[in-house]
């Protein structure tokens, strides 16, 4: 997917500040963060959203999951949120699945 930025941070032509790096995920902070912590946790395959990731990976799904735990405890959060977009309704803005872990204050609920 040339047109896709994350797919260029996965493939390493776009920099970013990552956190974690494996054969399956890639995990890197948020450049407009919306908590003091705002971490991106990505496949390292593209698809479009975490629905299609599920259904056509479902190993890089829970490799992804796996991944939102592991950079929430180094990054020192005890309380922390996971969030999938998907759909643009539903405020997912790029179309590569990519897990949102935000935390380091108080999240309210609904979210928005």
């Amino acid at each position: 997917m040339p047109e896709c930025i994350f797919c260029s941070i996965v493939s390493g032509e776009i920099p970013a500040e990552f956190v974690l790096r494996t054969p399956a995920v890639v995990a890197f902070r948020d450049l407009n963060p919306q908590a003091p912590t705002h971490i991106l946790v990505i496949p390292t395959e593209h698809h479009e959203n975490a629905a299609e990731l599920a259904q056509r990976n479902p190993g890089q799904a829970a490799a992804v999951l796996a991944a939102t735990e592991q950079v929430a405890h180094e990054a020192g959060l005890t309380d922390y949120r996971t969030v999938f977009n998907t759909g643009a309704l539903a405020g997912q803005s790029v179309f590569h699945a990519h897990a949102h872990v935000l935390g380091g204050r108080d999240l309210e609920w609904p979210p928005g």
